[in-house]
């Protein structure tokens, strides 16, 4: 009995990793998704990023069972990955495409336009924001990642999140206030 479940396990084991990993794919893939899409700001290179931490995944399969916490960790993979691919496309490039996705469908084409033009402006400044502080902010961005979540991420303390969140906030509106300042009494931002 012993020698015949010896040579059943090793070939049913691909199968249950088959399995576990369509669960995988199944339950995270839309939180992959924003996570890549907040750093990538758009769709198809976050699909490319989500494809590409389940590869990841797979390739790393023996450790899952290890893994404390699964969602945190594959959370760091896709962020991780984003992050790489960001440094290899033209930033501005990226905001003007996912501004004018985000622009209303359903408003006129002047208004979705300078809706567009303001989310760039946006995302430029907050490409501006300290490193520690834009990743913070992106990724808190993303609601169903919550503080502690956010701190194994980026590998911080609560406390240093909630510091980060603040700050970043706090000098993305300054930001914002000061250019609508400017803009309004006849300088350029």
């Amino acid at each position: 009995m012993i020698e015949e479940l010896s040579l059943v396990l090793p070939y049913s084991r691909p199968a249950e990793t088959d399995a576990s990993l369509s669960a995988l794919v199944e339950t995270y893939s839309t939180l992959l998704f924003r996570v890549a899409h907040s750093v990538l700001r758009n769709p198809t290179e976050a699909e490319d990023v989500v494809q590409d931490a389940f590869v990841r995944v797979m390739e790393h399969r023996r450790a899952i069972p290890e893994i404390r916490d699964l969602r945190v960790w594959l959370v760091r993979i896709t962020w991780n990955l984003a992050l790489d691919r960001r440094r290899r496309i033209r930033p501005d490039q990226l905001d003007e495409d996912f501004a004018r996705t985000l622009a209303g469908g359903n408003l006129p084409a002047d208004t979705a336009l300078h809706e567009s033009r303001e989310l760039a402006r946006v995302f430029r400044e907050i490409d501006r924001l300290p490193r520690a502080e834009r990743q913070v902010l992106l990724l808190s961005a993303i609601d169903e990642l919550d503080t502690r979540e956010l701190a194994q991420v980026l590998n911080k303390s609560e406390s240093a999140i909630r510091a980060l969140i603040f700050r970043a906030r706090t000098r993305l509106r300054e930001r914002l206030e000061n250019k609508q300042a400017r803009l309004t009494k006849g300088g350029t931002a």
